[in-house]
């Protein structure tokens, strides 16, 4: 049986864990932003970050979300100030929610509320929203390119670095698997199209349906990557089938195309085995209480599975042929 955990930060797990009563120090800190200050507000803390405090706050204006990050995401290779900006390009897109303040000495971003459905694991299985998803990542993709790239086999490297420098928790056999990593990286050469600019992290919480369109929101992991790296890690995040994830890539390049169905879940287990990492280090160094070291096994144990098994040789051959 999969176990479930919830996603890294802000995920949009719209569902309220407070009522309009918060702590003084968020109310101090909400009167700082020039969009709240004076203003009558309700404010109400939402479920779903693990990284980030995120607030509902209601104004007479209408509804925005306000994102408190911690001081240290430097750990997570997490850059704030790409992130807002970033943020800004995906809402120009019309696939982001749009961006409303950002006080960086703050730590705060605030983007306009998406009143909609969050989608779940399941939303996958309904019919027509795989393709619906196709067509909100082309959209982010044919948009102007974000300010950074974001590349995984070289955020995996600095993972690991990080974690052996500081002597944090590895699964044991971690490191067995590192030439399969590099196997992948080489067979993706073949059929190498690009960087798009692609949001990095759409687990299952960072989609939320309006009925018009899915919106793809939280890009603290954004910047220009492979287009099938954004497909793959849907599939490895969202626990999609092998035939799902076919329909996913089939969807977005309007055709069958055997080489980038395999690319896309090549990318997906290397994702699988970098996100392994962050949960190590959130295992590590996380005040919050959240058992990060059972997520991050999850997504080891799924990797080296596939790792191993027979088909993976062949997964590397069909990733380098033409169609």
């Amino acid at each position: 049986m999969r176990r479930v955990f919830p996603s890294r930060p802000f995920a949009a797990a719209y569902s309220l864990v407070a009522s309009a009563n918060v702590s003084e120090p968020v109310a101090i800190l909400l009167d700082r932003i020039p969009l709240f200050r004076g203003v009558t507000r309700d404010v109400s803390e939402l479920a779903g970050g693990l990284t980030n405090r995120n607030y509902k706050v209601t104004t007479p204006d209408g509804c925005f979300v306000v994102r408190v990050s911690p001081k240290d995401a430097d750990l997570l290779s997490i850059d704030r100030n790409n992130e807002y900006r970033n943020s800004v390009v995906a809402a120009q897109s019309g696939v982001g929610a749009p961006v409303v303040e950002y006080l960086p000495d703050e730590g705060v971003l605030v983007v306009g509320f998406i009143d909609g459905v969050t989608f779940t694991d399941d939303s996958f299985s309904i019919e027509g929203n795989v393709a619906r998803v196709a067509a909100s990542c082309r959209r982010l993709h044919a948009g102007r390119r974000f300010v950074n790239d974001f590349n995984m086999f070289d955020i995996q490297r600095d993972y690991l670095r990080l974690v052996r420098e500081r002597g944090f928790r590895l699964p044991d056999d971690y490191l067995e698997f590192m030439p399969q990593v590099e196997m992948i990286r080489g067979a993706l050469v073949a059929q190498d199209e690009g960087t798009v600019p692609c949001n990095n992290d759409l687990l299952a919480g960072n989609f939320v349906d309006d009925g018009a369109q899915v919106w793809l929101i939280d890009y603290e992991y954004s910047g220009n990557n492979d287009a099938c790296f954004e497909l793959g890690n849907i599939w490895s995040e969202c626990g999609l089938s092998i035939d799902a994830l076919a329909e996913l890539v089939t969807a977005y390049y309007s055709r069958a195309s055997h080489s980038m169905i395999a690319r896309a879940r090549l990318l997906g287990l290397a994702a699988k085995y970098g996100w392994t990492l962050w949960g190590a280090i959130q295992e590590a160094t996380s005040p919050l209480d959240f058992d990060f070291w059972s997520w991050a096994m999850e997504r080891f144990e799924a990797a080296a599975a596939e790792f191993a098994a027979p088909g993976f040789p062949l997964l590397l051959q069909q990733a380098q042929r033409d169609d």
